[in-house]
């Protein structure tokens, strides 16, 4: 199963939600195909939940807009 690294590529404050530049996740996924547009980027949106606290689908940042996917394993 692949590993995908998921950063923020820049910093964004929206819904009384504030993304930093750089905060990063690890992901772990089912297909080989990009975890942010698999599943409704669920796996992401769990991942920065559970390390940040905050839901980056609310925030409007579950794009490859401010995300940069990066294969790692």
């Amino acid at each position: 199963m692949p590993l995908f690294r998921v950063t923020v590529k820049q910093s964004k404050n929206s819904n009384g939600i504030r993304l930093e530049k750089g905060m990063s996740v690890e992901v772990v996924s089912n297909s080989f195909s990009n975890p942010v547009l698999t599943n409704g980027g669920q796996s992401v949106i769990d991942a920065f939940y559970r390390i940040y606290g905050v839901d980056i689908k609310k925030a409007g940042a579950l794009s490859q807009v401010y995300l940069d996917v990066e294969r790692i394993g």
